[in-house]
């Protein structure tokens, strides 16, 4: 069977374009990203105040639009991985994996048998409330369940390789300021201790065929981390790109009505 949705936007190294949902989980939202241009969204639990009644609503209009959603649990507890995943989550992101074993451990709980532990529930919100086979069904959660792993840590960077190795594993994810920050360097983007690692990190994904993303405060990083070897380009967050804009036009109406 074909790979479709999210699964199959991590197995090309085509650029994704997607936008961070950190505020505003409104009915319409899918939509104004869809026509926007955006391919996924990035849905924030670890800094946002969501809870998971407003992630299975915002799951139905992404789906509505067809936006493919990314949502990024607060820990790496069973209870998040999976929630996320019975809600209809395709892509689950983990923030700050260190380790290869973490990876393993993340896939055991968004994976049902035999690829992993995660507790059994069908004909809800992630096959679409539909009845059929158990088999099929448990296969094909397991096709469409899509992993994230933020790289942001100097533990996560010194694993890269064997973060990426793990079968199972779609996409490493660069988390830009922890990563400066672990690193000594808090906001250093252009230290080579911080390029350093990032090079490290591209180097695991290309040896071994994974997606690589991250998200970005403006074009001109966006462009530059996409010829770096990114191919999941977030660009920027539902609070700053209105708050941005905003500011611009008001300036300049005070400026022009004087």
């Amino acid at each position: 069977m074909a790979e479709t949705g999210l699964k199959a936007m991590a197995r090309t190294r085509a650029l994704k374009l997607g936008h961070f949902i950190v505020e505003f989980a409104t009915p319409g939202i899918g939509h104004i990203m869809k026509n926007a241009g955006c391919e996924f969204v990035l849905f924030d639990l670890e800094h946002s105040g969501f809870g998971f009644e407003t992630v299975k609503s915002a799951i139905r209009y992404f789906e509505a639009a067809d936006i493919a959603p990314i949502v990024r649990v607060p820990s790496k507890e069973y209870h998040h991985i999976a929630r996320a995943c019975d809600m209809g989550a395709e892509g689950v992101m983990l923030p700050m994996v260190g380790n290869a074993k973490e990876a393993r451990a993340i896939l055991d709980c968004m994976k049902y048998h035999p690829e992993g532990k995660r507790g059994v529930a069908l004909g809800v919100a992630h096959d679409g409330y539909a009845a059929g086979p158990v088999p099929e069904k448990l296969s094909g959660a397991n096709r469409r369940t899509t992993l994230f792993c933020q790289i942001e840590t100097a533990e996560g960077v010194e694993n890269a390789d064997a973060i990426a190795a793990v079968d199972g594993v779609d996409c490493l994810w660069v988390g830009h300021f922890d990563l400066s920050v672990s690193l000594g360097i808090p906001g250093e983007f252009g230290n080579p201790k911080f390029t350093g690692a990032v090079d490290r990190v591209v180097a695991a994904c290309r040896k071994h065929n994974k997606a690589l993303g991250r998200l970005v405060p403006n074009v001109e990083t966006g462009i530059e981390y996409y010829k770096w070897g990114f191919d999941f380009i977030c660009y920027s967050g539902d609070v700053w790109v209105l708050q941005g804009a905003l500011t611009e036009a008001v300036n300049q109406l005070r400026a022009g009505c004087k």
